[in-house]
């Protein structure tokens, strides 16, 4: 994208509840971006089950959709919760259909992670985990500052808007830093 054109930024939920505190969070995220910047939230629930598949001659339509959403991003930010420590199995499967792409969306591109949880910690095992396999999909992941919303039931509203005020802060932290993060990466050129 041009500089007078808006840097639009990839949703990704990794949470499938029509209710869900990261979407929420994700959402707030999309209200606290800088002025020039756009979220878009991009589903992956009909991405199918991964199998080692091998010499794919056509991919699933749902994932050339991400492949496609991921390609005109900026940047991707990515709100998950935390299931028995790791990351939503469903979610997983996604990231690994779009690691085997021959052209794989994740790589080169800057990325943020948040999250939100019931439980005290508020996702920080899962996205340590995501930053591991983001790693491996040669993404550039933001490394502060990190976003964990614990005992989210008292952060968030009937309406799913984020009340805590130190945590919206942190929020607007960090899409600033994303904005700075993609600047940063864009000066960087590839080597040849």
């Amino acid at each position: 994208m041009t500089d007078d054109c808006p840097l639009r930024v990839v949703g990704l939920c990794g949470s499938l509840r029509r209710d869900s505190y990261n979407l929420a969070l994700l959402e707030e995220a999309g209200l606290q971006m800088p002025v020039g910047m756009h979220l878009d939230i991009v589903p992956w629930t009909q991405v199918p089950i991964y199998g080692a598949i091998e010499n794919v001659d056509e991919w699933p339509v749902a994932v050339t959709q991400l492949e496609k959403a991921m390609a005109q991003a900026d940047a991707v930010l990515i709100a998950c919760p935390e299931y028995n420590f790791g990351i939503p199995g469903g979610f997983k499967n996604a990231l690994d259909w779009l690691s085997r792409l021959p052209a794989p969306p994740f790589k080169g591109q800057p990325v943020a992670l948040l999250g939100a949880s019931t439980g005290p910690l508020g996702t920080a095992r899962v996205q340590y985990e995501l930053r591991r396999v983001l790693h491996c999909m040669d993404a550039h992941v933001l490394a502060k500052p990190e976003i964990f919303v614990g005992n989210a039931k008292a952060k968030f509203d009937a309406e799913g808007r984020l009340t805590d005020e130190i945590a919206r802060n942190l929020v607007k932290d960090q899409m600033q830093a994303l904005l700075l993060w993609i600047h940063r990466l864009r000066r960087v050129k590839p080597l040849p």
